[in-house]
């Protein structure tokens, strides 16, 4: 896996950083939760995304692939926050509250699960490779 620079490093910290912020406050229903959320998802993705595998392993390939699909999850998730605020979508009510209410809270579990789970794995997948070497 290519490695990040340190102040790309930082940047992806920070994007940690505000997601977690982010999302603490909008479960403390602040209004201006999805204002932190957002821009540190979008730096936290553009980071991870910045990051490339040159190698031939498959294994790493799915799951750098599962990885990214968990950023999308993140950006999704911001946008749900967003639309969770006020009905932009301008869906009737009871699609509302079966589509968008609080389903960010959804999204954003999924898209951890999937970035936990992909984290180790690559982390164990390139060890074995280097092992090899």
């Amino acid at each position: 896996m290519k490695q990040l620079s340190n102040i790309e490093t930082w940047v992806m910290l920070a994007g940690g950083l505000l997601m977690v912020v982010g999302s603490g406050a909008s479960l403390l229903l602040q209004a201006w939760a999805p204002y932190v959320f957002a821009p540190g998802a979008l730096m936290f993705a553009a980071m991870q995304m910045r990051q490339r595998y040159e190698g031939d392993n498959f294994t790493i390939r799915r799951l750098r692939r599962m990885m990214l699909l968990s950023d999308g999850l993140f950006l999704m998730a911001a946008l749900l926050m967003f639309a969770n605020q006020s009905n932009f979508f301008q869906l009737n009510y009871l699609s509302y509250i079966k589509y968008v209410h609080n389903n960010w809270i959804v999204v954003l579990l999924v898209a951890a699960i999937l970035q936990l789970y992909t984290s180790h794995r690559i982390a164990n997948e390139l060890e074995k490779e280097a092992k090899k070497r």
